[in-house]
């Protein structure tokens, strides 16, 4: 239903720290070398903020601010080898923390959000999405309209494809608490679905 063709097993943590541990290393004695990083979480961290923000423009501008928070926070970030404290995840708290200023800042400027959550994810244009997918189009909708905890769930996990730990880690949560919102939150799209093939 959100592009994964099959189901997939959770990530270990600790899958891939080591290369990243070594590049952080790298740009830690050269800042030069936190390009290699940029370019393989650069994607990554623009779609969740899409995903969250449904502005490329917004999207864009916190992606930037991310990279360059990260950069010079370099220095102080200590990578321990286990999927809460992997680079990947601290990258993506940095992004959260951006996303929630970038949403206040949208909020002092009068912007509606109701303006924003009407886009749907990943689309600027839902007509031509749900002339195209349907189905895709409706689910994602039925995204956009979950409370904010449960969709960040549902984007982490489906969009970034992390695993428990790591969305855990990302969102200041236990794992059990967001086995709960991703449960809930999957259980309230069906829901939403559902209502929508009735009518």
């Amino acid at each position: 239903m959100f592009g994964r063709s099959r189901a997939e097993p959770d990530r270990r943590p600790g899958d891939g720290d080591d290369v990243d541990a070594a590049v952080v290393a790298a740009a830690k004695r050269n800042p030069r070398r936190f390009a290699v990083l940029y370019r393989k979480y650069l994607a990554q961290v623009y779609s969740f903020a899409f995903y969250e923000l449904g502005n490329h423009h917004d999207a864009e501008d916190v992606t930037e601010r991310v990279f360059l928070s990260a950069l010079s926070a370099l220095p102080r970030f200590e990578e321990r080898g286990a999927g809460a404290s992997t680079f990947r995840v601290w990258l993506f708290r940095i992004a959260r923390n951006a996303i929630s200023n970038q949403r206040r800042t949208l909020a002092r400027r009068r912007e509606a959000p109701a303006a924003l959550a009407e886009h749907v994810p990943g689309e600027v244009d839902p007509a031509r999405l749900a002339l195209r997918n349907e189905e895709h189009g409706a689910a994602w909708q039925a995204v956009a309209r979950l409370p904010a905890d449960r969709r960040r769930a549902i984007v982490l996990r489906f969009v970034e494809e992390m695993s428990t730990a790591e969305i855990a880690a990302v969102m200041g949560r236990s794992e059990g608490a967001v086995r709960v919102l991703l449960h809930r939150a999957l259980r309230s799209v069906a829901r939403d679905l559902g209502r929508g093939s009735a009518s």
